[in-house]
């Protein structure tokens, strides 16, 4: 009974009443549900202001974007249009006048300045705290490409005068603490260089190779858990300096005992600087884990010993040189770092650049498990487990009905093709937002079930463009669950972007 391929909504509800579904396909069955509940109406060229929209919050209850000048966020609540009809085929009728009002769909709930005259804010960035309903912005100023690398930075990352984190509360906007880093170069673009897991924020310095692990309390302010990079374990640094002070102490006793020629040289060679420091913390687990796991790849001594020489020492430097380029937390304990080249963390495309994953345990500060990105067990992991790669712990109930390829089969045959299709290996999946160039036909969105057209999006004006020579870009705002989307194309000049709504009558 209703099997066939014109399914229905009123048809999809009552196989809901009389229907129950098999143990462990409750998801599955309202995934199906709502391949009914689409876009059926499309507004072209809305009135809506000149803002850049940025995203639908995880939870659906606030459209974030910026002003066009990049200094102030405009928070909107989405709502939905609703008019009235006299007549017996309403479904003809042309909508209202106030459709096209961006009004219509939205309301503003108020308007923040939050750069300064000398700062702007990133566009591209942007986490949310469900929990509380907080939102995290930055702000930074211009980079300074060839600063100097001192004080332990990494020579050939750029500096960022200053960079501030804001944490805001989007119900009315308040501005509840901010983390400002100075002269330091944090990669903020798609927010590839911090990470949000439940109320724990990781932040990866690239121009000074450290991690800060930060805690959003829930009453609004930012806490410092630990930082790792040069040091791992919180008394690291004291130890040190202890040695130190200990070793100078001795070498200064042995100064009345050695030849007068020899008393008046300096000591400073005891004092740990730039020049003669060891390698970092992480950098020394990293090695050591490498360097045991090819010893182990060998049991006969001699053997072992050119082993070694070939795969470690051979290589040594090349991964002395790494340097870490982003991290997420998998849990509460354990980090994803990647590490690659200087050149690879600061391009603005990774993806021909060879790099290197390592799973981290902040608590007993060691390097578990350490991968070539482009090894099929990596991408095998990543396959069956890719939803414990991008999802916290506190799930949302809401994000049981979203598709990966790690729990629906047609998303992970596409995956595969596109594996198939990958003429290089390095980076095989890249799930990074961005504006994509505009094309001159619609997008399409065809039911799996049915093999029908269910709804399709044109980017652009209804009427299209008297000028085909002009460089388009679009992107695409879709609301979490409402059969509600956003496509706004723009082009490189200053012109206003060209808004279309698309919504379900």
């Amino acid at each position: 009974m209703f099997r066939s391929n014109n399914y229905n909504v009123t048809a999809r509800i009552f196989q809901r009443q009389i229907r129950t579904p098999a143990p462990g396909t409750s998801f599955h069955c309202a995934r199906r549900f709502y391949e009914n509940i689409v876009p059926s109406c499309t507004i072209y060229d809305a009135e809506c202001p000149d803002h850049s929209f940025r995203k639908f919050t995880e939870d659906g209850q606030y459209l974030i974007s910026f002003s066009r000048n990049h200094q102030d966020l405009i928070v909107y609540r989405p709502s939905w249009l609703t008019f009235s009809c006299k007549e017996e085929d309403c479904d003809g009728q042309d909508l209202p006048l106030k459709a096209r009002k961006f009004e219509s769909f939205f309301s503003q709930l108020y308007s923040v300045p939050l750069a300064s005259s000398s700062e702007l804010i990133c566009k591209d960035f942007f986490l949310y705290i469900e929990s509380n309903q907080f939102g995290l912005f930055a702000t930074s100023t211009p980079q300074v490409h060839d600063a100097p690398a001192i004080g332990g930075a990494v020579h050939g990352v750029p500096s960022v005068e200053k960079i501030t984190f804001h944490l805001l509360r989007l119900g009315d906007g308040v501005i509840l603490d901010e983390r400002v880093f100075r002269n330091d170069y944090v990669n903020l673009a798609h927010s590839m260089g911090v990470f949000l897991y439940d109320d724990l924020l990781a932040i990866v310095s690239l121009r000074y190779q450290k991690i800060h692990i930060i805690q959003i309390r829930d009453s609004g302010t930012l806490v410092d858990v630990r930082a790792i990079g040069e040091f791992c374990q919180e008394d690291d640094e004291l130890f040190l300096n202890s040695s130190y002070q200990c070793t100078a102490n001795g070498d200064r006793s042995r100064q009345h005992h050695v030849p007068v020629d020899h008393v008046g040289q300096s000591d400073n060679h005891n004092q740990p600087s730039p020049e003669n420091s060891f390698l970092s913390g992480i950098k020394q687990r990293m090695l050591s884990f490498i360097f045991q796991g090819i010893w182990n790849e060998e049991t006969d001594e001699t053997l072992r010993m050119q082993h070694v020489k070939k795969k470690f020492y051979f290589h040594f430097q090349d991964y002395v040189d790494l340097i870490m380029w982003k991290v997420q937390l998998l849990d509460r304990h354990h980090l994803l770092i990647k590490f690659g080249s200087v050149d690879g963390g600061v391009s603005r495309n990774a993806d021909n650049h060879p790099a290197f994953l390592a799973v981290y345990n902040m608590e007993t500060t060691d390097i578990v498990a350490f991968y070539q990105n482009s090894v099929d067990e990596l991408y095998l992991l990543f396959e069956q487990f890719c939803d414990h790669f991008h999802v916290t712990s506190k799930r949302s109930l809401y994000m049981n009905f979203i598709s990966s390829h790690s729990n629906n089969i047609h998303v992970r045959e596409q995956v595969r093709s596109n594996k198939n299709k990958a003429t290089s290996l390095p980076q095989l999946i890249s799930a990074t937002e961005r504006h994509r160039q505009c094309t001159d036909h619609p997008i399409k969105f065809i039911s799996r079930q049915s093999n029908t057209l269910k709804f399709k999006i044109k980017p652009g004006p209804e009427v299209g463009t008297a000028d085909g020579r002009v460089k388009k870009i679009s992107s695409f705002l879709f609301h979490p669950f409402l059969p509600l989307a956003l496509s706004i194309q723009q082009t490189w000049s200053l012109q206003p972007a060209v808004v279309n709504i698309h919504f379900r009558r």
